[in-house]
C-alpha cells in the first residue's frame, strides 16, 4: 500500500494496481487525481469537492447522496460517473472499501448540519480511514488513521483525543490548510506530548507515508 498526501484534505491510496483518489477539493492541485481509477469525495465543501478536478480525469465518482445533488445541479456532465452510497454500504473499488458514517462536524449551531461519510479502504493486511469532516471513528481497529487536524469546526484538544480513540499505530495530518506553519508545528508538539506510543506525522504536498 501507497500512501501520498496532496493538498489539505487529499490523499491517494494504491495498491494492487489500483489508485484511490480521496477528497480531491479546490485547496489541491490537479496533479492529485492524475491517473486515479476511483475518486472518493466525503462532502460537498469547496475544499473536498472540485468539479474542475473531476472533470480532468474519467474516473468513477463515489459520493454520497448530497454530493451527487451538487452535482446535478452545477455539474451534470459528470453526473454519469456518480455513484451514491450510504453509510455501512461496504464497496468493491479493487480494494474494499467501507462507508462511515453521515454526518458533518458541528461548525456552529446556528447552521445546517451537512451530510459526510468517511471510507475505510482495506489494502491487503493494511487498512486506512479517511473521516472527512467529522470525527467519526471507523468502529474496528485501523492501521493508518488520515487525522483531520485545522477546521472551523475542530479543536486541538479534538484532533488529539480522535488519535487517542481510534488509536492507529499510525496517523497522517490531514485537513492542513487552515493553519499556518507557526500553528502546524503546535500540533506536531502537541501530539507529540499527548498520543502516547502512538505515532502522529505530518509530510509536505506529494510526498508518500513512509
Amino acid at each position: 500500500m501507497r500512501i501520498t498526501k496532496f493538498g489539505h484534505a487529499c490523499v491517494r491510496v494504491e495498491h494492487a494496481g489500483v489508485r484511490l483518489v480521496l477528497d480531491p477539493g479546490g485547496f489541491t492541485a490537479r496533479e492529485a487525481v492524475t491517473g486515479a481509477d476511483v475518486v472518493l469525495i466525503t462532502h460537498e465543501h469547496a475544499d473536498h469537492y472540485d468539479a474542475d478536478h473531476l472533470r480532468a480525469v474519467e474516473a468513477p465518482i463515489v459520493t454520497i447522496d448530497a454530493v451527487a445533488r451538487v452535482i446535478a445541479a452545477h455539474a451534470p456532465d459528470l453526473s454519469e460517473r456518480v455513484r451514491v452510497v450510504g453509510p455501512g454500504d461496504l464497496l468493491d473499488l479493487g480494494v474494499p472499501v467501507r462507508v462511515v458514517g453521515e454526518k458533518h462536524a458541528v461548525i456552529h449551531p446556528d447552521y445546517p448540519r451537512f451530510d459526510n461519510s468517511g471510507y475505510l479502504l482495506t489494502c491487503g493486511d493494511q487498512s486506512v480511514y479517511h473521516p472527512g469532516d467529522a470525527l467519526t471513528p471507523p468502529g474496528e481497529a485501523i492501521d493508518v488513521l488520515l487525522a483531520p487536524i485545522s477546521a472551523p469546526w475542530l479543536k486541538m484538544s479534538e484532533a488529539v483525543d480522535f488519535v487517542r480513540e481510534v488509536r492507529a499505530p499510525r496517523s497522517l495530518g490531514i485537513h492542513d490548510k487552515v493553519y499556518s506553519d507557526l500553528a502546524l508545528g503546535m500540533v506536531d508538539t502537541h501530539m507529540a506530548n499527548l498520543v502516547g506510543d502512538l505515532s502522529f506525522v505530518r509530510v509536505p504536498d506529494g510526498a508518500d507515508l513512509e
